[in-house]
């Protein structure tokens, strides 16, 4: 890989082996404080570029702890400081980053300015989230549920909710690792196929009734209603999603050891109830610290032959 990107765009070795690895680097610091480095030091002497046009919790606590467990350095720039094309332009920014930094994680607004981003950088890139994408996301919830029940392959993985970055991105891995998604959304807030990426409809099936989409699923995940840039529709949104809330009902449908994922952060009450994210078939504390072991993974793969 030169760039992680999105989904669509790496193979399925390349997935398998950040998965492999990931599981790897989290096995041997099993136990370990925090601040420990780690024995591996595939980032040493190395300078990381993380930039954040949207704010984040755990993009930027994730990526700068593990780089720093890697023995490299960061340089966090916010997109207010750095006036991203706006008082430069993207392409130039990317041209100068390459000759003072060895990677770029950039999380942004637009699937534009990352794709600009990547076409002129000489060092690695990858999408710490867009509007259109969020594929450490969700390489992290595919670990977690390996992690948890083994493999994902021909697993059903339930969307319900919003037809957003983070669903597109289901919709990807499901091409490339062979499982399948049923998605339920409101009306008016369907997948659109060519803004998620897809191929194909083989490994996806729309349902109007949430219930029904969940019916015998292996893991059932869900986002905010409302994403970072669409809150003038807040109200409008609370609204038409009133009955696509992940209750206990909701999860007595899906398979008898069926997970609940949230990528975070969560509203309860709204997109999930308390007893569900709170409750014994969550496992969204393990899939936010597996966005740490991922994301070490995608750097050091991306870093092997520099």
């Amino acid at each position: 890989m030169r760039h992680f990107l999105d989904l669509s765009l790496a193979s399925s070795d390349d997935l398998r082996a950040i998965l492999e690895l990931a599981a790897a680097m989290k096995a041997a610091r099993d136990g370990a404080p925090r601040g420990t480095p780690d024995a591996a030091q595939p980032l040493a002497g190395r300078m990381v570029a993380l930039i954040f046009e949207k704010p984040s919790t755990r993009t930027r606590v994730s990526f700068d702890v593990g780089v720093r467990q890697m023995g490299g350095e960061t340089l966090v720039l916010s997109g207010g400081e750095m006036q991203l094309g706006h008082g430069e332009t993207i392409a130039d920014t990317a041209r100068v980053l390459s000759r003072y930094v060895d990677l770029i994680m950039i999380r942004t607004f637009e699937e534009t300015t990352l794709t600009e981003l990547a076409e002129n950088s000489s060092v690695p890139v990858i999408n710490g989230l867009t509007n259109e994408y969020h594929p450490c996301q969700i390489l992290a919830d595919i670990y977690t549920y390996i992690e948890q029940r083994g493999s994902i392959q021909g697993k059903t993985v339930a969307w319900i909710g919003d037809s957003n970055n983070v669903c597109n991105t289901w919709l990807q891995a499901a091409e490339v690792l062979d499982f399948n998604m049923h998605v339920s959304t409101p009306p008016g807030y369907e997948v659109d196929p060519a803004r998620a990426g897809l191929r194909g409809t083989a490994h996806y099936r729309q349902f109007a009734d949430p219930l029904e989409a969940v019916r015998g699923a292996d893991l059932v995940t869900t986002d905010v209603w409302t994403s970072m840039g669409f809150e003038a529709e807040n109200d409008e949104r609370r609204k038409a999603f009133a009955d696509w809330c992940v209750d206990a009902q909701m999860m007595a449908l899906a398979a008898p050891d069926a997970l609940f994922m949230h990528c975070l952060p969560a509203h309860r009450g709204e997109e999930v109830a308390a007893e569900v994210i709170d409750g014994p078939q969550s496992v969204v504390w393990d899939e936010a610290e597996n966005r740490l072991h991922v994301q070490k993974a995608v750097m050091a793969l991306l870093m092997q032959d520099r």
